[in-house]
């Protein structure tokens, strides 16, 4: 028995989500007195597997000669690295290539299915998992009773814990089956911090009154090492790109600050924001609906309030 961690490599490298679910998998397989193994494809660097065992992995099973697999292959890929690591639990993140991928490991192995999880299992009375739920706005714990177990990992749940461990190596050969959707082209942003993987993150909507007005945004973001986002109105109306778009149609995020500045706080924006650790709201309605969800509050014109935190954040760094 083991347990199994599907580490997802974009362009070669890891996300700190994958770290996270390497992290949390070598906690679970602790707690269950046995071994975490990992699981990835393609062409991944020594350095790359490296960040696996310095977080957790002991042994990490690659198939080299897997590229660009669509879903169907990694549920094979993954189920075959379970059954030669004799994986009883199966971990990955809760993106959007592990959303497309466990619920086909789970059928392929007849497993039960946990996505979304946010906090580790407990084994007291059951295997019990946490997750939220109607949105976030409820948590629940579902109990897994097969023998075989699932969990996607919701980003920013755990911090990557760097154990300074190693792990070993080792080719996995197998029928993946043949690839059922090709990918004929693929525009990438650059330069941006990835939203899903953002720490801290400023977003501002249609209180901007205009886009020639996202300056301050975006020198407060840099200031802040944070990635830019925005509400839906603002994407729909072309002020900002849709992929900066956060909420429950958008991007669902989970950082550890999330300003917004000029959003009223829709339930829907709210619904994909609101796992958030700390949320600070600019607005000039003291009866928005986002200082009900907010840690801080400032009731201010932010064309008034953001050049004054972003001074003061120059002093303080200076």
């Amino acid at each position: 028995m083991s347990v199994l961690v599907f580490s997802n490599p974009n362009e070669g490298s890891f996300a700190k989500s994958a770290l996270e679910a390497c992290t949390y998998g070598a906690k679970v397989a602790k707690a269950l007195g046995t071994d975490c193994h990992a699981v990835t494809y393609g062409q991944v660097s020594d350095a790359e597997i490296a960040k696996l065992g310095a977080h957790g992995a002991t042994v990490v099973h690659k198939a080299g000669s897997l590229e660009t697999p669509d879903s169907g292959q990694l549920s094979k890929l993954i189920a075959t690295a379970a059954a030669a690591c004799n994986a009883d639990v199966i971990l990955c993140s809760h993106d959007l290539t592990g959303k497309a991928v466990a619920p086909r490991l789970s059928a392929r192995l007849k497993a039960g299915l946990v996505t979304g999880a946010n906090a580790l299992p407990t084994t007291d009375g059951g295997f019990k998992v946490n997750k939220p739920v109607f949105s976030g706005k409820a948590f629940a714990t579902e109990v897994i009773t097969s023998a075989k177990k699932v969990i996607s990992l919701m980003p920013n749940s755990i911090p990557p814990e760097n154990t300074g461990g190693t792990a070993q190596v080792q080719e996995l050969a197998g029928d993946f089956g043949a690839k059922k959707v090709t990918v004929k082209e693929t525009k990438k942003r650059t330069g941006t911090i990835s939203l899903p993987d953002a720490e801290k993150v400023v977003s501002a909507g249609r209180g901007l009154k205009g886009p020639e007005n996202w300056g301050m945004i975006e020198e407060l973001a840099s200031l802040l090492g944070a990635a830019t986002a925005c509400s839906r109105p603002v994407a729909d109306i072309g002020w900002r790109p849709h992929h900066e778009h956060v909420g429950q149609t958008g991007v669902a995020i989970r950082p550890n600050l999330y300003f917004a500045i000029g959003i009223s706080g829709a339930i829907q924006h709210l619904a994909g924001v609101n796992g958030s650790k700390v949320i600070v709201v600019i607005n000039t309605d003291p009866e928005a609906p986002f200082f009900k969800a907010a840690d801080y509050g400032v009731v201010g014109d932010a064309f008034q309030v953001v050049p004054k935190l972003t001074e003061a954040l120059k002093a303080f760094k200076g």
